[in-house]
């Protein structure tokens, strides 16, 4: 008996991994119709009381040649790719693995043929597992109440000014340009259908699909023109807060059906508040994205065979856009992240068809790091670490993880400073500064400890002091790396300015370059004078300041409160540290990572760039001084947030 939400041809595609062909053993001899579903007994059998046993030969099931060649393709790239240093888990006993459920059946279709995926914690899923029948999980799909009118709002069709149908397709290649490279919510061939859905045809408000096509649409053209603006003087919001404002109407509630689509738009509407600064906001919508996602099963590879390469990749994309997006949102605003990794099993994205290599190289290295980045906020701001040794520890892993990440990265999506490549992708530049920004959140709780350290000491009998002295190297080391890497970033920053890639208004740009600018001022607040540093920091500060003369009013909150912080470096530093020889580093590691004359490529590669340095100059192999690092852990805040080293300098 099929379901009634779902059809004949649909319940064999859910079902091939549970329904055999196999017909018992007694059937079989008295040449009868066998109902076989094993391992139970079949109806035949049962019935009668008879013993029902089947045969041991597997079922073959034949499968599109597409198909074995994208599993084939997959396999290779598995094999090929570096093995992931994690912590190996337990090996399970016998009777542990009999316990295991495993993961078939958990697929279902409703009505309109969108998946759902349920786990196996569910007491539908354990009862479906027993049932007999044929059916599908699409039976709790079954409402208590049959008219689903009340879901569907009034929706106002007015529609804003439209740009002209030319410049659509210019707004949608800058936001592309920013966006598109490393969040995959929309593909070219969806926009440019639906362009001409919009144009063409007033909106059906009464229709879920219509209503969130004209939503994207205009959310497309809120970004395109935020990131095509340099300078915004108007009155009604930044750049793109208009279409952004309309687009909210056509915005379907979150208490109606999911679909890939649902699940895009919200996380273009989440991504806006936040450049809006209404974190709050952002957080909520990216978790509804996110849990909707999870309900559709983009976080699991389906197991439907007679879906599509394209289609596969497609909700690849979309999962692992959806990912990083959470983990860069909750980051930055200091809140839990709305997934675990161990909850996802789904290969990273890869070349589809004929593309440019370099699209999903993008995407892919860009999720990596966003691994990378939920470890930072799950191991050094949120975990409650027991000991300084166990913060030690984090701190050593992480490092080596980015190392590797950096020393895996595909060479086209390198950069090079001193002669960068013609048509220079603002994606790759977007990649590297994501992979700085984690070395930038993983040290920057060391250095608000050195600061208040350095702080202390400008107030003890000696005025003079300077808080590193007798500081074991490894603990100079990571700080050493991070100020490295911050001016490495401001390398990438001006490249950007010069190619006019700059975002005036784009989130990342702005939260990118604050957080920079942040650890730059806390270097020349905690070290001795050296005008590496300083310049490093005055540089980041123009940055900020760039956007905020060009209307970027949260920008230029952001260089006000750090100009104040920054004009009583000054006063904070002993005098005779503004004399101290410049020309010195610190140790090796700072000569190894600074970038001067040297390209970004040479200076950070796998042979002498942070590869080297996380296993050999910064000296993480033990750790030497413990109570240091206890009193580092003792300094972090249970908020990853900037505003708490905001607020720490400022109490100072």
């Amino acid at each position: 008996m099929h379901s009634p939400r779902t059809g004949p041809r649909a319940d064999q595609r859910l079902n091939l991994a549970r329904r055999s062909g196999v017909a018992c053993n007694r059937c079989r001899s008295r040449k009868t119709k066998c109902a076989g579903t094993p391992p139970y007994a079949c109806v035949a059998c049962r019935n009668s009381r008879q013993t029902c046993t089947y045969p041991s030969s597997e079922k073959k099931i034949t499968i599109p040649e597409s198909y074995f060649l994208e599993l084939r393709a997959l396999a290779r790239a598995s094999k090929s790719q570096p093995v992931e240093t994690h912590p190996e888990p337990a090996e399970e006993s016998p009777t542990e693995a009999g316990w295991a459920l495993a993961e078939t059946g958990n697929w279902f279709a409703g009505d309109s043929g969108q998946y759902h995926y349920m786990g196996s914690s569910s007491s539908n899923y354990i009862a479906n597992s027993i049932n007999p029948t044929t059916e599908t999980l699409a039976w709790h799909l079954h409402p208590h109440y049959t008219d689903s009118s009340w879901i569907r709002r009034d929706v106002d069709p007015t529609l804003p000014q439209l740009p002209p149908y030319e410049h659509a397709k210019r707004l949608y290649r800058a936001q592309h340009a920013y966006l598109g490279t490393i969040f995959s919510f929309v593909r070219d061939v969806d926009f440019y259908q639906r362009l001409d859905r919009l144009y063409s045809r007033p909106p059906n408000v009464s229709d879920r699909e219509d209503c969130l096509v004209y939503c994207q649409m205009l959310l497309v053209f809120g970004f395109g023109q935020m990131y095509s603006v340099n300078q915004w003087v108007g009155d009604e919001g930044p750049p793109g807060f208009v279409y952004f404002k309309h687009a909210l109407k056509f915005l379907p509630d979150a208490h109606e059906d999911g679909s890939i689509l649902f699940v895009e738009v919200l996380s273009y509407v989440a991504y806006f508040l936040q450049t809006l600064n209404r974190r709050d906001s952002a957080y909520i919508y990216i978790g509804l994205a996110l849990r909707m996602a999870i309900s559709l099963g983009l976080h699991q590879e389906v197991v439907d065979q007679a879906m599509g390469a394209e289609e596969r990749e497609h909700r690849r994309r979309v999962w692992w856009s959806i990912y990083s997006m959470d983990r860069l949102l909750s980051l930055t605003s200091g809140r839990p992240f709305s997934i675990q990794d161990a909850d996802i099993n789904l290969v990273l994205p890869s070349r589809n068809g004929d593309e440019d290599p370099r699209i999903s190289s993008i995407l892919a290295c860009y999720a990596q790091l966003s691994r990378i980045q939920g470890t930072i906020g799950e191991e050094i701001y949120r975990k409650k670490q027991t000991s300084g040794s166990n913060l030690f520890t984090s701190v050593h892993r992480i490092m080596k993880s980015l190392s590797d990440w950096f020393g895996n990265l595909p060479e086209d999506l390198r950069i090079n400073t001193a002669s960068p490549p013609t048509g220079l992708s603002r994606g790759i530049i977007s990649t590297q500064l994501h992979y700085y920004h984690c070395i930038n959140m993983t040290v920057r709780p060391l250095l608000l400890y050195a600061v208040q350290r350095q702080m202390a000491a400008n107030n003890g009998p000696s005025s003079h002091s300077i808080w590193e002295d007798g500081i074991q190297s490894n603990i100079m080391g990571v700080i050493d790396t991070s100020i490295a890497a911050a001016r490495s970033s401001m390398a990438l920053w001006k490249m950007a300015a010069e190619y006019n890639l700059v975002a005036t208004y784009g989130f990342i740009d702005g939260e990118q370059a604050f957080s920079n600018a942040l650890l730059l001022v806390m270097v020349n607040i905690a070290f001795p004078y050296k005008d590496q540093d300083a310049s490093a920091m005055n540089a980041a500060l123009a940055v900020l300041q760039g956007m905020a003369e060009k209307g970027n009013r949260y920008m230029q909150a952001c260089h006000s409160l750090l100009v104040r912080i920054s004009s009583n470096i000054s006063a904070i530093v002993p005098a005779n540290r503004q004399n101290m020889e410049a020309s010195s580093p610190r140790n090796g590691t700072e000569t190894v990572l600074a970038i001067q004359n040297n390209d970004i490529a040479q200076s950070m590669g796998p042979e002498t760039g942070l590869n080297q340095a996380a296993d050999d100059s910064l000296g993480l192999n033990s750790c030497d001084d413990p109570g240091l690092w206890a009193e580092v852990l003792d300094s972090i805040g249970i908020d990853m947030d900037r505003q708490w080293i905001e607020s720490a300098l400022l109490r100072e």
